[in-house]
């Protein structure tokens, strides 16, 4: 069965990443959008570099040709974000993503987006679902891409220019352009290079880049931005004495940041430090949403304002949907996505980046002080991670233990409540919390803990790690 998670539908290629499976995919989307009368909209789909992410977006418009279906297909490797901001400008009521964002190079998948740049909603995916499981391979109808490319039904577009010039309209590039900042851009050998580096550049910052060239295995590493894929990248900013680092992860939705000290800023500190600048330097009023995975820290820092932090379940179409419905100026989550009001609904981690080369301009701190400053006046909030992969039976198992039976360990801490929204939450009266859930991408059970010292995280996720046997 095609099944969607949190981010899509991923899968290992040649398993359940195939040709068949992909034209299942879009023939039930194909049946969907005639059965809403949303077929007279174009589909606009584009690609990343991993394997077969070309090739499965040629199939897939040629299956949305044969139905009669006009298709809009970005030319070249693409940053999902800049799909979604096509899906928005155009008003298409679809558009799709060849990718497995930061998912091991083994995966690919496909992201489908609605109406307004957004990820499709749970409800979507679960009626897509529907109309795949009718499907047969005999269902599917198919046109040669080329050939739906001369009949005019598969049009080629390259939106770049107009995705960059957004971008550039909501940054003081005057400000930037005064700092001449020194940026070492690290792709991850992903699709974020051409991008992020003209909108750099325009901005006259002096930018070299590593990790650019095409390798689908991703040089060995997760595509992630992390402590630990980021290490060539820390010791080069150091190294080459540059003010900032600045990583994508392979379809260029999520960011990493290495300070000009070689230190790796969390995701859950640029969130932060965003929304800090946001309301105390661009003097915006509003909420921020996160989800049930990311600092607390950003709870404080609402409060402050005279705001509320929302939180939401793990995905991002709950953030861009809090974010709607509340006004929010700023959501995001612990794994680098995160969006600001008035861009795409979306994650995006070229915007970011570009957010934050202005912050350090328009401040003239090192995001590593700024950083330090904040904390001092909101207090501490450390975190700790673990992941770990699992069989189906050990799966049964945690599932038994942790939402069948509720169990929980002894924790040294006062418990405040619990939830089960998404996955296994204990919340402490002292401000930290624990969370258990299963990865919606992977199979993998994921921990996150915040205390006030990262000793102390790490002591509670070793109760934890430890009660359920891992």
């Amino acid at each position: 069965m095609i099944q969607f998670g949190t981010g899509g539908f991923r899968a290992v290629i040649g398993d359940d990443f195939t040709r068949a499976n992909v034209e299942l995919l879009a023939q039930g989307l194909a049946n969907k959008m005639k059965a809403e009368k949303a077929d007279s909209s174009p589909l606009i789909i584009g690609y990343d570099r991993r394997f077969l992410s070309d090739l499965a977006a040629k199939w897939i418009s040629g299956v949305f040709a044969a139905n009669g279906i006009h298709v809009q297909f970005i030319q070249g490797e693409s940053p999902t974000p800049l799909i979604m901001f096509v899906v928005k400008n155009t008003g298409a009521a679809y558009g799709m993503a060849i990718t497995a964002s930061h998912n091991p190079a083994e995966y690919n998948g496909v992201k489908v987006f609605t109406a307004g740049g957004r990820d499709a909603s749970k409800e979507v995916t679960n009626d897509l679902e529907g109309y795949i499981a009718k499907l047969t391979s005999e269902d599917v109808k198919r046109m040669d891409f080329d050939e739906a490319v001369k009949a005019g039904v598969v049009e080629i577009i390259n939106p770049s220019n107009d995705y960059i010039d957004s971008i550039l309209s909501f940054v003081d590039v005057d400000k930037i352009k005064a700092k001449k900042l020194r940026i070492l851009l690290d792709p991850m050998f992903g699709v974020s290079r051409t991008s992020l580096q003209t909108i750099l550049l325009t901005c006259r910052c002096d930018v070299d880049v590593i990790n650019d060239r095409h390798d689908a295995l991703f040089g060995g590493r997760l595509p992630s931005p992390s402590a630990k894929t980021l290490t060539r990248l820390s010791s080069m900013v150091v190294e080459g004495g540059y003010d900032l680092g600045i990583a994508t992860d392979g379809d260029a939705d999520r960011i990493g940041l290495i300070d000009s000290e070689g230190a790796f800023i969390h995701p859950n500190d640029i969130l932060v430090l965003l929304y800090y600048y946001l309301v105390k330097y661009k003097g915006w009023k509003g909420d921020c949403v996160r989800n049930l995975a990311t600092t607390h820290l950003l709870d404080r820092l609402a409060k402050s304002f005279g705001c509320t932090c929302w939180e939401v379940p793990v995905g991002f179409k709950w953030i861009s949907s809090k974010m709607d419905e509340t006004g929010a100026i700023i959501g995001g989550e612990s794994s680098g996505g995160l969006t600001v009001k008035g861009h795409i609904a979306g994650k995006d981690g070229i915007y970011a980046a570009a957010l934050l080369v202005e912050m350090v301009s328009v401040i003239g701190k090192p995001l590593n002080t700024i950083l330090r400053e904040i904390k001092e006046e909101y207090g501490r909030c450390e975190m700790s991670e673990f992941d770990c992969r699992f069989s189906q039976e050990k799966k049964d198992q945690l599932n038994e233990l942790l939402f069948v039976e509720k169990k929980l360990p002894f924790f040294p801490e006062e418990i405040e409540k619990v939830s089960y929204l998404d996955g296994c939450k204990v919340y402490f009266k002292n401000g930290g919390w624990i969370i258990c859930r299963f990865s919606g991408t992977e199979p993998l059970i994921r921990i996150f803990c915040e205390m006030e010292t990262y000793a102390k995280a790490v002591e509670i996720t070793g109760i934890m790690r430890e009660f359920l046997g891992l």
